[in-house]
């Protein structure tokens, strides 16, 4: 199992990024994926999540309403869309693969494999 995110970097507060991860090595899909962000000194927390079982979302309150994860399963990627970042979505934001098709909730102990992480920074 592959997963790259790409999409990170240094954005202002009110700003939007869009997270990339593309995924390989295993089939995508029959598997949930999810977005978890960690910042420093604090544990990692799940954020958004797709269940490959019904394509149904899932968002943490800390994110709803202004992120949106969504797939393209012919491109075997999936996406976050963040928009109005705050200086608080400062992270390391990771992608993961889900050890079901069902994506909730979003625990890490629900999730087996991990991308490397793309960091996000969002300044005053």
């Amino acid at each position: 199992v592959q997963l790259v995110e790409s999409g990170g970097g240094l954005v202002p507060a009110g700003g939007s990024l869009r997270l990339s991860c593309a995924a390989s090595g295993f089939s995508f899909d029959d598997y949930a994926m999810g977005w978890f962000r960690q910042a420093p000194g604090k544990e990692r927390e799940g954020i958004s999540c797709i269940s490959s079982r019904d394509g149904d979302t899932y968002d943490a309150d800390s994110v709803k309403g202004r992120f949106t994860m969504s797939s393209d399963n012919a491109k075997k990627k999936v996406y976050l869309q963040m928009s109005r970042l705050r200086p608080e979505d400062t992270a390391v934001y990771y992608c993961a693969v889900g050890i079901t098709d069902w994506c909730f909730p979003i625990l890490a102990k629900r999730y087996g494999d991990w991308g490397q992480g793309t960091q996000v920074t969002v300044s005053q």
